[in-house]
């Protein structure tokens, strides 16, 4: 009789054990995918945030950085999706017409600091569900944006609009392609990573970029001139995402961590490290001799006028793709950011 309990108490303990849900017996992996150099603030930040989740959890998570990104910068959107990575980060203008909603945060003269853009564009997202309809199949832990951007370039000083005229630019897609356009520059899309070489064989001449990638992409060999904006001659909008069946089968306390690192914390995370980047790469120029201009009050109208059907064009996209009141989006957007800074 004691051997039948004893047999019984096992075979209950088997069934138990394989009925437990595969969280419960074993540390969940979280596999991390960047197309940008190890070094780069955004694959830092990303690590960065997962070491972070692993502390609010001992023991529960374990981060795995791979050691190469497992596809093109356009493709990440869909390789986290498919499940070829856990989490990863892109950019949302690297395919083309997919993200209309977003592009909002990209336009001319929004602010001085990533931190604060980052933040406001995160809130604005939190609360325009026609913004999260166009992330359907993944799970978004933030949005956010790198510093102001730039224009660098190998030729000449560039103190007005005409002098952009005849230059050829590479640039990242969505609202940036627009606004370059508008402004007269022959531009090309090509992922960030590609611009030393486009740089340094003459294919281009310039690329609009913020303060950090000087060092980031190594261009500072080959760029010569760089202008500078007050509040961004653009902004690049990015989203930061997890793979939906990845977090559905985590245990509740994992969810709830990532949850508490996610949204307005994670956008601030990597806003504070773009700016971070972004002083130290104003000072990585001064040091490589890049010629820095700042652009004036006549500029920044010219860059306002040019650009402004650009904007029209946009809010009547984004309304086509259901965000209600897209002009006053772009207005309360610019209102968080003045709020942050």
């Amino acid at each position: 009789m004691r051997r039948f309990h004893r047999c019984t108490r096992r075979a209950t303990l088997a069934a138990a054990v394989l009925l437990m849900p595969a969280w419960a017996s074993a540390q969940v992996v979280l596999t991390l995918s960047s197309w940008v150099p190890p070094s780069h603030s955004l694959t830092e930040g990303q690590k960065e945030w997962c070491q972070q989740l692993e502390q609010k959890v001992p023991g529960k998570v374990r981060c795995n950085a791979l050691p190469r990104a497992v596809s093109a910068p356009g493709a990440t959107f869909d390789s986290v999706r498919n499940g070829l990575a856990d989490i990863s980060f892109t950019v949302h203008g690297y395919t083309p017409g997919r993200f209309v909603t977003t592009q909002f945060a990209e336009v001319p003269f929004l602010g001085d600091s990533a931190v604060a853009t980052s933040v406001a564009f995160q809130r604005i997202y939190a609360r325009t569900p026609a913004i999260a309809d166009e992330h359907k199949g993944v799970k978004v832990l933030a949005v956010f944006t790198h510093g102001p951007g730039m224009v660098f370039n190998t030729k000449r000083p560039i103190t007005r609009m005409e002098e952009l005229a005849g230059l050829k630019f590479r640039v990242g897609g969505g609202m940036v392609n627009e606004l370059s356009k508008a402004m007269g520059l022959n531009v090309t899309l090509k992922p960030a990573p590609e611009s030393y070489e486009l740089l340094s064989t003459g294919v281009m001449d310039g690329t609009l970029f913020p303060a950090e990638s000087v060092e980031s992409f190594k261009i500072d060999k080959v760029i010569k001139h760089a202008t500078f904006f007050p509040g961004g001659l653009y902004n690049t909008s990015f989203v930061f995402i997890m793979n939906q069946a990845k977090y559905d089968s985590l245990p509740p306390d994992v969810k709830k961590a990532i949850d508490e690192l996610s949204g307005e914390y994670a956008a601030r995370h990597f806003g504070m490290g773009w700016d971070k980047v972004d002083r130290r790469g104003k000072a990585f120029m001064q040091a490589a001799g890049v010629q820095f201009l700042t652009a004036d009050a006549a500029f920044v109208k010219a860059v306002e006028a040019k650009t402004a059907p650009v904007i029209d064009a946009w809010v009547k996209a984004a309304e086509a793709k259901g965000m209600k009141d897209a002009r006053k989006v772009l207005a309360d957007f610019r209102a968080e950011i003045k709020k942050l800074q």
